[in-house]
C-alpha cells in the first residue's frame, strides 16, 4: 500500500470516530444529568477515588508537586463554592438584592459562586 492509500482509510475512519464519539458524549451527559439529585452518593463517590488517588501516589512515590498543585486547585474551588456571587462589600447598597415586594418574586439571600455539581464535577475530573 502507499502512503496515499493509508491516508485514505484514515479520513473515511473520521466520520464514524466522531459519531462515536458524539454518541459517547451523548450518553456521558444523560449519565451526568441522571446523578444530579443524588448529592450523598457522588461525592462518596468522588472520596473513594480521591482516595485510590491518594493510595497510588503514595506508592508510586512520586507527583508530589502535581499533586500540591490539585489540592490547591480543588481548595480554590471550595472557596469558590463557599463565596456568594456578589460580594456585599463591594456591591452599592441601594443595588443590591432587596426582599420580594410581590408574591411572584423569589428571595434568594445567597446565591453560590461555583454552584454544588459543578464543584463536584471540575473536582471529579481533575482527580481521574
Amino acid at each position: 500500500m502507499d502512503a496515499g492509500g493509508a491516508k485514505a482509510d484514515l479520513s473515511s475512519n473520521a466520520p464514524a470516530s466522531a459519531a462515536s464519539r458524539w454518541s459517547l458524549s451523548q450518553r456521558f451527559q444523560h449519565l451526568l444529568d441522571k446523578s444530579t439529585p443524588f448529592v450523598l452518593q457522588r461525592w462518596i463517590a468522588f472520596a473513594a477515588v480521591a482516595i485510590v488517588y491518594v493510595i497510588r501516589v503514595w506508592f508510586a512515590e512520586g507527583f508530589y508537586i502535581v499533586s500540591y498543585a490539585l489540592g490547591i486547585y480543588i481548595l480554590n474551588l471550595l472557596i469558590s463554592f463557599l463565596s456568594p456571587q456578589v460580594d456585599p462589600e463591594f456591591q452599592d447598597l441601594s443595588d443590591g438584592p432587596t426582599l420580594p415586594t410581590l408574591s411572584s418574586d423569589e428571595f434568594r439571600p445567597f446565591v453560590r459562586r461555583l454552584p454544588e455539581f459543578k464543584f463536584w464535577c471540575v473536582a471529579s475530573r481533575l482527580v481521574d
